[in-house]
């Protein structure tokens, strides 16, 4: 491990609350891994026996109206409810960082692309993307499945409509990294702007850019759990850590704790993500790390 490898490390773990965020993101991250593996009870099947059961050995979180166990379909909604933030955290950092670069480095392209990035910025998202889910659940429900068309339809749009600020901090640092001396020497000597770049302009954007995705998968948990929560998510047989809080709207007098157990998972998870964010960026900065 290099000196810059250590001093970071050592930055990080003096973020007491971005070392615990990143202990309950690895436990979250094993149990939605490996936990159906261990707990082999199909979040599918249905009990009528054990109907609206409480917690006991056979059902530790409970059963559902229907008798389907809330820990296996927790952990299968916890798979889905991460992947769907990966992907659209993903297309998000992809366009924001292509779009941040050719802002800064290109000063044609400039005025269009931030103009381009305030009217995202200045459009209403929730609305935004309840009318591309309804205008487009039917087509890709066709084409690719119920499960898998909406997978691909909510990640597309969370990702197509979060790029925006990871744009704007890429730009501003490509902006401040095209002045350095090393960058303007390479391109006295002839280096094209591609070679520049990849070589000198897009390794000094990492650092911002891996905070951004830690904030931001964040954003997309709570989006993706706003959508199931408004019936606009996945179908219902299918679950994830929204839809679950959204069937159990109707049962929380009767039964809290189906409320409870999504809900917890989301602001833990989502509460975890932000405090690794904030060591992150203390960790990458220079300055903090003296």
């Amino acid at each position: 491990m290099t000196s810059a490898r250590r001093g970071t490390w050592a930055q990080f773990r003096t973020h007491r609350g971005a070392v615990i965020g990143a202990g309950i993101l690895l436990i979250a991250a094993f149990a939605v891994l490996f936990g159906p593996h261990l707990w082999s009870i199909d979040p599918h099947l249905i009990d009528i026996r054990a109907r609206n059961q409480g917690i006991s050995f056979a059902h530790p979180l409970g059963a559902d109206r229907l008798g389907r166990d809330t820990l296996a379909r927790m952990l299968a909604g916890g798979r889905v409810s991460l992947a769907v933030a990966g992907a659209a955290m993903g297309l998000a950092l992809s366009l924001g960082a292509v779009i941040g670069v050719a802002s800064g480095y290109f000063r044609r392209l400039d005025g269009p692309l931030m103009r381009l990035t305030d009217l995202f910025l200045a459009l209403p998202l929730l609305p935004l993307l309840l009318v591309i889910i309804a205008l487009f659940r039917d087509a890709l429900r066709a084409a690719f499945g119920p499960e898998t068309g909406i997978f691909i339809l909510i990640a597309s749009v969370i990702g197509a409509t979060s790029w925006m600020k990871t744009a704007r901090i890429v730009r501003g640092e490509v902006l401040a990294l095209k002045e350095r001396e090393f960058v303007l020497a390479s391109g006295a000597l002839g280096a094209p702007a591609g070679r520049l770049i990849f070589r000198h302009i897009l390794p000094g954007v990492i650092s911002p850019i891996m905070i951004s995705a830690a904030l931001g998968v964040g954003d997309a948990i709570i989006t993706e759990s706003a959508l199931s929560f408004l019936g606009l998510g996945f179908p219902p047989d299918f679950p994830t850590w929204g839809r679950l809080l959204y069937d159990s709207t109707d049962y929380l007098q009767q039964y809290p704790g189906r409320v409870l157990w999504p809900g917890l998972a989301i602001s833990l998870t989502v509460l975890s993500i932000n405090y690794v964010g904030d060591g992150l960026r203390d960790a990458l900065d220079p300055r903090t790390r003296g």
